[in-house]
């Protein structure tokens, strides 16, 4: 299933500050093909690898870099050109195609900070993974609970409360700790440069039977911790594992093809502001080849924490990131339609269509398969070190 090209784009189109990824053919990126920073633009896609060899070291620049315009950037195609070929069905190896914008960076990503998906963890935990008993599990949990976690500002005196109240009840949940305790959970999402982007496969578990797409806004840090742009995500997710044991987070959450990023990274300018980010709103639709549809949508203005106190719980005088990072800001969509099986809720089918779409972001699509029947990541730091020594794009 594709769309038109510009259904991708942001509602208003190129009038903000657009930089990808694109994957660019010999000659395009000299004598051996190999991933450049590119510049999104309505008058064509332009290579940035002479201002940076990666979106880490340009996203760690200052941006003033927009204000000398394309001269002396080599146009590598229009932008139609280039998205076509991110979406069809049989890449063009010898056209360019855009990747996830993000590259060095670590991709880490935030759980728990949406109340609805909260509850949802509580519900995997009690149900043991096991969705045939998620209906009761959910039932009782929201009549027991929900109003009493839904109200409270995280780290608060009044969650304390609350806390103290569910732990003598019996409620109290590791879940609930990160949902409105005062330390907010930050994991490790993905590798760098193993995210991947628009148009791709993205993978879940041939042993899972319980799994769902994750749509979040994903922010882009620098190295001093500003937020400098924002993207958006699918944190890729296996209810039946992570349901078993939280210890199991890393086998649910980091699999190949478990995070894709983009379309592109829009940065911060008069057009796009971290206002923008905090009002945005955020679209699911999935498109299953049985005739499945879902269509949902969210507000990022019901986070429980504002995304500054998640980006200063990622990077303080404690923790450091050289490379800047990217970082999911916790799903606000549980879906519990069910699919199948009346009480059992939503799983993906392989072949499902997830787009993400957010107006000042466009819209990220993915097909789901199985993780070890999409491409394997082959392309790491080592590989990537190579090829822009090759390029000539290392600097002294």
């Amino acid at each position: 299933m594709t769309h038109p090209t510009h259904e991708h784009l942001p509602e208003d189109g190129f009038a903000g500050l657009l930089v990808g990824r694109a994957w660019l053919p010999a000659p395009l990126a000299g004598s051996v093909a190999g991933p450049s920073p590119v510049w999104v633009r309505s008058d064509g896609v332009f290579d940035l690898s002479p201002l940076a060899a990666t979106t880490s070291e340009l996203f760690a620049a200052d941006a003033r870099w927009a204000q000398q315009g394309t001269r002396g950037l080599l146009r590598v195609g229009s932008y139609e050109q280039v998205m076509e070929n991110t979406l069809a069905a049989a890449r063009d190896d010898a056209q360019p195609r855009f990747l996830a914008p993000v590259d060095l960076q670590p991709v880490k990503a935030c759980g728990v900070t949406f109340m609805v998906s909260a509850l949802e963890r509580v519900i995997e935990e009690r149900a043991g993974g096991d969705s045939a008993r998620a209906d009761a599990v959910r039932a009782q949990i929201k009549a027991r609970i929900g109003d009493e976690v839904s109200n409270v500002v995280p780290g608060s005196p009044e969650a304390d409360q609350v806390k103290q109240v569910l732990v003598q009840e019996g409620l109290w949940s590791q879940y609930l700790e990160v949902g409105i305790g005062p330390d907010a959970e930050v994991f490790t999402k993905a590798q760098a440069l193993s995210a991947v982007g628009a148009g791709a496969d993205v993978g879940v578990l041939e042993a899972s039977s319980w799994n769902n797409p994750e749509p979040e806004m994903v922010l882009l840090v620098d190295p001093r911790g500003q937020i400098i742009g924002a993207t958006l995500g699918n944190d890729v997710n296996l209810r039946d594992i992570e349901g078993r044991s939280a210890l199991l987070l890393g086998k649910a959450k980091d699999n190949n093809g478990s995070a894709a990023i983009g379309p592109f990274a829009r940065l911060f300018d008069e057009t796009f502001s971290l206002e923008d980010v905090r009002d945005a709103e955020v679209t699911m639709k999935i498109h299953g080849v049985d005739g499945f549809t879902l269509d949902e949508v969210s507000l990022m203005s019901n986070i429980s924490r504002d995304v500054t106190d998640l980006v200063r719980q990622t990077i303080n005088e404690s923790h450091q990131y050289p490379d800047g990072f990217a970082l999911y800001t916790g799903t606000m969509f549980a879906p519990t339609k069910d699919r199948g099986v009346a009480g059992q809720g939503f799983t993906h089918h392989l072949d499902d269509v997830v787009q993400i779409s957010s107006p000042k972001l466009g819209t990220l699509q993915n097909r789901v398969r199985h993780c070890h029947t999409i491409p394997a990541w082959d392309f790491g730091v080592a590989a990537l070190m190579h090829n822009l020594a090759r390029r000539g794009l290392l600097g002294s």
